[in-house]
């Protein structure tokens, strides 16, 4: 898949491990180690759907952060989320929840969430 957008996703859902974690074992490492240079997040290739949504998540906040000239201290006073929640999803350390990502939408007015990839 060399020459292909970080962004394209190359992800089988029928193929997916299943474990006894939701979402399955993968959710047992971070968005960015399931990165094949986990080094160049957020701008590796990602084969997991999953991590590729929180890829684009962390991407599009890190614009609308520089957007506004906002460091991630100045965020984290202005929307109310602690600085290090703000880290970690720029970072690609954690899995936001719905409710961290409907509150960094909201209070920045800008959509993270990306559209529904077609396969």
């Amino acid at each position: 898949m060399a020459g292909q957008p970080a962004t394209q996703v190359a992800y089988d859902f029928n193929q997916q491990e299943r474990g006894s974690m939701v979402g399955g074992t993968a959710r047992s490492r971070a968005p960015r180690e399931l990165a094949r240079n986990p080094q160049d997040w957020p701008d590796a290739f990602v084969d997991d759907v999953a991590a590729a949504v929180v890829q684009t998540i962390a991407r599009r906040l890190a614009a609308a952060l520089n957007a506004r000239g906002w460091s991630r201290r100045t965020a984290a006073d202005q929307l109310g989320i602690n600085r290090q929640t703000i880290g970690d999803v720029l970072d690609g350390r954690t899995w936001p929840d719905v409710a961290t990502v409907a509150r960094l939408e909201a209070g920045l007015n800008t959509p993270l969430w990306p559209p529904l990839a077609r396969r």
